[in-house]
């Protein structure tokens, strides 16, 4: 029997186990992006077979975020965390013993699935503990640290394509989850202790219900979706432009990826240092308009035929930058509409971000073959959609 327990304080987690869980997903997302070209010749498909790699794993992350969510608000943020990473566990193990490349594709999935968990539940957990803008600092340090590890995992996944083949990087991601798992299990304490309270854990469908019909929800929402759109659209077709048009090799894709994640994570150092004096609301308004800016270069970069790895990739470190500002703060916005449902809204808001992710990458994996621009007009449309979604949202709620 659960019992209410409003007058307990929960037990902080640990930065280092906050940090750990929400790194599993992303490392096993950019870890395998290097190695995405070769798996054509390997068993004989089109890229766009390939590309579901990718896309299923988007799409996996995006709906499990909304079964973790509503379901943890019931029963508790750990139980949901320990199951998802022992699931990771065993999909990266499926996916290193993969025969071909619809058995990759199905462990990817179920990889996603359980790598979600992480994700949805870290941010809830920060929520549990902290007060609005507090959560967005809180968040930003978090992002800071662990996109440490997909800054450094392309360029790892690399040499091991290079050196070891593409299976070894699924045994590395299965030891890896095995020791977050040992640590999560022995060190997380439960920090959703309200489980009992009035109200608490509505239903899927009635929390969406309630959620969505808050204008400032769907704004922040809105403005996830777009904004990580230009993030995922450029992973959809990066690869392909690097190695299949420019020559180069997947190593040196790595390398050139890290500057991609050091922009976002500088981004997150500020949103982190800044957000408590600046304002939530700005932060994200500041973030919107650089995204928009890297969008706009790398567009008018491939256009005027100046295709290269730094018009590539330096455009996109400042778009990725603007992003380490928005996502943070709006997501610490959506998750503070209505405490009730911290949960089901980060479950609802990263479905949103995934979803749309998962849809800006498939799209541009199909099309660039015939289209080789069409990762620059996703990516300047989705900036310059970010940011008029979140100038809408203010002029709605403002004069309430």
């Amino acid at each position: 029997m659960t019992a209410t327990l409003s007058d307990t304080r929960p037990d902080r987690p640990s930065f280092a186990i906050l940090v750990a869980i929400s790194a599993v997903g992303p490392l096993a997302l950019n870890i395998f992006m290097p190695s995405l070209p070769g798996l054509q010749d390997e068993f004989g498909v089109s890229y766009g077979i390939v590309q579901l790699t990718l896309t299923l794993y988007l799409v996996g992350m995006a709906v499990c975020q909304l079964v973790y969510g509503p379901i943890s608000d019931r029963v508790g943020r750990r139980p949901m965390l320990l199951g998802g990473l022992t699931l990771f566990v065993l999909a990266s193990v499926m996916a290193a013993l993969a025969p071909s490349i619809h058995v990759l594709i199905a462990a990817r999935l179920l990889q996603a699935v359980g790598g979600a968990a992480g994700i949805v539940l870290a941010r809830a957990m920060v929520r549990d503990v902290f007060d609005r803008e507090t959560s967005a600092s809180v968040i930003s340090y978090i992002t800071m640290a662990f996109v440490v590890a997909p800054m450094v995992a392309p360029a790892i996944g690399g040499y091991i394509d290079v050196h070891g083949g593409w299976r070894m990087g699924f045994w590395v991601l299965a030891g890896l989850g095995g020791a977050v798992l040992a640590a999560a299990l022995l060190h997380l304490p439960e920090t959703h202790v309200q489980r009992g309270a009035p109200g608490s854990g509505m239903g899927l469908i009635q929390g969406a219900a309630r959620l969505f019909s808050l204008p400032r929800f769907r704004g922040y929402t809105l403005v996830l979706a777009f904004t990580s759109s230009v993030f995922f659209a450029f992973l959809g077709g990066a690869p392909h432009i690097m190695i299949d048009v420019l020559g180069r090799t997947p190593m040196e894709y790595g390398l050139w990826f890290a500057i991609v994640s050091a922009g976002y994570m500088a981004g997150n150092f500020l949103s982190g240092r800044y957000t408590r004096r600046v304002g939530l609301d700005r932060m994200v308004m500041a973030g919107c308009v650089v995204t928009l800016a890297g969008g706009l270069l790398c567009f008018a970069a491939a256009v005027a035929g100046l295709l290269s790895p730094a018009t590539l990739f330096i455009p996109m470190c400042l778009a990725a930058l603007g992003n380490g500002l928005t996502i943070p703060n709006g997501t610490a916005g959506a998750i503070s509409v209505d405490p009730r449902l911290t949960g089901a809204a980060a479950g609802w808001s990263g479905f949103s971000q995934m979803a749309c992710g998962a849809a800006a990458s498939q799209l541009v994996g199909s099309l660039q073959d015939g289209w080789p621009t069409a990762v620059f007009w996703f990516m300047a449309a989705a900036s310059l959609l970010a940011l008029l979604a979140h100038m809408h949202a203010l002029r709605r709620v403002r004069p309430a």
